[in-house]
């Protein structure tokens, strides 16, 4: 499994959300030795989620992943967690943990409306 994760590469902006994909989530791939995949491997992994990404439709967008450690962390756009383990299945990157995100909060979210 991590062979084939190697071989793909994982940054992708998503496109304008469809309206039967209003739920985000955040997949937590454990991949062993991430931080020291190189430039050509994450690469040839974007390429891989890419290609099965069109497959499965535009129900499922890739929003962008972080790499940190010995794990992927990915944002994704779908319409349940059911497309987004199909994807993992198809394209052989694990998907640890999926959660769907509840809130997003970021600086701006202190500022006082008045």
């Amino acid at each position: 499994m991590f062979k084939t994760f190697a071989t793909a590469s994982l940054i992708v902006l998503a496109t304008a959300l469809p309206a039967a994909a209003q739920q985000r989530f955040l997949i937590e791939r454990d991949i062993p030795g991430a931080s020291r995949l190189t430039p050509e491997q994450l690469r040839g992994a974007a390429q891989k989620s890419n290609g099965v990404l069109r497959d499965l439709g535009p129900e499922i967008q890739w929003v962008h992943s972080y790499v940190a450690g010995d794990r992927i962390y990915c944002v994704y756009n779908a319409p349940s967690e059911a497309l987004i383990r199909e994807h993992a299945a198809r394209s052989g990157f694990p998907a640890t943990r999926v959660t769907a995100v509840s809130s997003v909060i970021d600086p701006t979210t202190a500022a006082v409306l008045r």
